[in-house]
C-alpha cells in the first residue's frame, strides 16, 4: 500500500456527503446531544463517558515498521513495531467500517504555535465529542489558513471498531498505531479522547529533534520581564499547580517546543485532570470549564448538571479539555524567549530528596533521564508502600527516539542559553509517606518563586552526601530546617538507611541507559 493510495482512499471517504467538515463548536454541541452522546453541564461544557477505558492503553501503541523509520525508532515496550501488511490490512477495514456512518466529523487545524515550525494536521472522528476534544486541544486555523490548509498527518479514530487479535495482528480490540510513511494515526477500540492528543505529541517527539528543536513533556510560563519557565514532572509533581502563577503569563500546560527562536507551545488548548476540583484550588482551570468544553467521565447530578469532581465512581482520571485562550492570563500566540530556568518536579514519597537543590548540568541530564517520581500506596492493586517510578525525560510513553537523543539537546540547550536547573520535591518530608507529611504548598510556591527571581543565585548552599545534589540553606518564606531532609526526621539512621535505599534504585533504573557519556553517571547521579 502506498501513500497515494492511502491518500485515495480517505479522500474517497471525506468526499462522501455525511462527511462534516470543520463545523463550530455550537454546531457539534448540538451534534453530540442529537446523537446522545454526551450531556450540557451547568457551565455549557460537554460531560461524556469514555466507557471501560477511561485512560491510555500504552500496551496497545504501535508504530509501523516502515524502511524509512526502522533505524531510527527506539523500539521496545513503549514503541513496539507492527508489519506494513497488518496495518494495511487493519486501516482497510477500518475505512470500510466508517463508510457505514450516517456521519462522520472532520477536523482541520495545527500542532506547533510556532508558524516556522508547526504541523498541518486533519482529525476525522466517528464521535461528534470526539471532534470537539479535538477542537479543544490542537490549534484552529484562521480562514485564510483554512482555505490553504494541507494536512501532513491524519488521525483517523474509529472507537466503535474492534480489533480481532486473531485476525488483525493486535494485542486486543484496542489499537494505537503511527505510521510516520503514510502519515496516519490509526485509533480503534477506546473512547478515551487523550489517544489523540498524546499520538500527535508523539508525531512531534520523531519529527522536531529532526530539525534541532527538543521537544518535551513540560509546562510553560513567562514573567513580566520575558523571563522564560518550563516545568517538568509527571502526574501528581505539582507540574499544572506550580506553573499556574498569577504574577505569570501561561504559554501551555503540557507539550512544547525549544527552538533557535525559543519556547513554543505544541497545543491550543489544556487537558487538565480533575479530581477534587475547586475554584479555590485551581480557579483558572475551574473557570476555563464553559461552553464547548469537554469533560470526561466527571460525575453530573441529575438535575442540577452540577459536576461533582470528588466523584471518582467511574475513574481517578477524570479530564477536563478546553482552549487555552478560556484562561486569561496567557501569552497569544504561545511562543516566548529561550527559558532561564528549569524546574524537574518529584513527588518523592520516601521523603529524603531535598524539597529544592541546584543541579549542575551532568545533573540536570542524569535526573531529565531518570524522570522520577513515587507511586504511592494504594494507588494500584498490589501496591502497599511507596515504590520508585521512572519515566525517561519525564514522558517515555510518547517519545519514539532513544533518550540521549532528547538529554544531549537538553544539555546542549542548557549551555549555550544559561538556563538554571532546579530539582523540587513537592512530595514527603519529615519521613516517608504514612510517618512523614506531604511538603506544605506555600514552601514550594515559596522556593519556587526563590529560584525564578534568581534569589538562589545569592544563596549559600551545602551539598547532600548522598545524593550529591547543592541545597539552599536560606529561602525567603521556608523555615530553613525543611530545607534539609534529614535534619526533618526524627530518627537519622532511618532517614540515612531510606536514602541509600532510593539512591541504589537511581543507579539501578540508570544502567539501562548504556551509551550515556560516564561523567554524566560519575558527575550528574547519586553519591553513594
Amino acid at each position: 500500500m502506498n501513500t497515494a493510495n492511502v491518500q485515495i482512499g480517505l479522500n474517497e471517504l471525506l468526499n462522501r456527503s455525511n462527511a462534516h467538515v470543520q463545523l463550530s463548536v455550537p454546531q457539534l454541541v448540538e451534534k453530540v446531544l442529537i446523537r446522545e452522546e454526551g450531556s450540557l453541564t451547568s457551565t455549557g461544557a460537554v460531560s461524556v463517558s469514555t466507557g471501560k477505558y477511561t485512560g491510555r492503553s500504552p500496551k496497545d501503541k504501535f508504530i509501523v515498521s516502515e524502511a524509512s523509520v526502522k533505524d531510527k525508532i527506539d523500539w521496545g515496550v513503549v514503541n513496539q513495531p507492527i508489519a506494513e501488511e497488518t496495518f494495511h490490512h487493519l486501516y482497510t477495514k477500518v475505512l470500510e467500517h466508517l463508510r457505514e456512518k450516517e456521519e462522520l466529523f472532520v477536523f482541520k487545524g495545527f500542532a506547533g504555535a510556532d508558524r516556522n515550525y508547526r504541523l498541518p494536521i486533519q482529525v476525522v472522528n466517528e464521535f461528534a465529542w470526539h471532534n470537539l476534544f479535538a477542537q479543544q486541544l490542537f490549534i484552529r486555523p484562521t480562514t485564510q489558513e483554512l482555505a490553504n490548509h494541507e494536512a501532513q498527518f491524519t488521525i483517523v479514530s474509529a472507537p466503535t471498531f474492534k480489533a480481532d487479535p486473531a485476525l488483525d495482528g493486535t494485542k486486543s480490540e484496542t489499537f494505537i498505531i503511527i505510521s510516520f510513511e503514510k502519515r496516519i494515526v490509526l485509533i480503534g477500540g477506546t473512547e478515551y479522547a487523550g489517544e489523540m492528543k498524546k499520538s500527535i505529541f508523539s508525531i512531534m517527539n520523531y519529527l522536531l529533534p529532526e530539525k534541532d528543536i527538543l521537544s518535551m513533556h513540560c509546562s510553560a510560563n513567562v514573567g513580566e520581564e520575558g523571563d522564560v519557565a518550563l516545568f517538568f514532572g509527571l502526574s501528581g509533581t505539582g507540574k499544572t499547580t506550580l506553573s499556574a502563577d498569577s504574577n505569570r503569563k501561561l504559554i501551555g500546560d503540557d507539550e512544547h517546543g525549544w527552538s533557535d527562536n525559543g519556547v513554543f507551545n505544541i497545543e491550543g488548548g489544556c487537558y487538565a485532570k480533575c479530581v477534587n476540583l475547586s475554584r479555590k484550588k485551581e480557579p483558572q482551570i475551574f473557570d476555563a470549564i464553559t461552553f464547548g468544553s469537554v469533560l470526561e467521565n466527571v460525575v453530573l447530578d441529575e438535575n442540577t448538571r452540577f459536576a461533582d469532581y470528588n466523584d471518582t465512581s467511574l475513574t481517578e482520571n477524570t479530564r477536563a479539555a478546553y482552549r487555552i485562550d478560556a484562561i486569561e492570563n496567557i501569552v497569544l500566540p504561545s511562543v516566548a524567549g529561550h527559558p532561564n530556568t528549569i524546574v524537574f518536579l518529584t513527588a518523592d514519597a520516601f521523603g529524603v530528596l531535598p524539597p529544592i537543590s541546584k543541579l549542575t548540568k551532568e545533573q540536570a541530564m542524569y535526573h531529565f533521564l531518570s524522570g522520577y517520581t513515587s507511586k504511592l500506596a494504594g494507588t494500584e492493586r498490589g501496591v502497599t508502600s511507596p515504590q520508585a517510578t521512572f519515566s525517561t525525560c519525564f514522558g517515555s510513553p510518547f517519545l519514539p527516539l532513544h533518550a540521549s537523543r532528547y538529554a544531549d539537546m537538553l544539555g546542549q540547550k542548557i549551555e549555550k542559553h544559561g538556563a538554571k536547573v532546579f530539582l523540587v520535591n513537592t512530595g514527603w518530608t519529615g519521613g516517608e509517606y504514612g510517618t512523614g507529611k506531604r511538603m506544605n504548598l506555600a514552601y514550594t510556591r515559596a522556593m519556587v518563586q526563590a529560584a525564578l527571581s534568581g534569589e538562589l543565585d545569592r544563596t549559600e548552599t551545602v551539598k547532600d552526601d548522598i545524593f550529591g545534589l547543592d541545597i539552599p540553606l536560606h529561602v525567603p518564606g521556608v523555615p530553613d530546617d525543611v530545607l534539609t531532609p534529614k535534619k526533618t526526621w526524627a530518627d537519622s539512621v532511618a532517614y540515612k538507611a531510606t536514602a541509600l535505599k532510593l539512591a541504589a534504585q537511581f543507579k539501578e533504573n540508570f544502567k539501562k541507559f548504556k551509551t550515556v557519556p560516564e561523567r554524566i553517571v560519575k558527575l550528574g547521579g547519586p553519591m553513594m
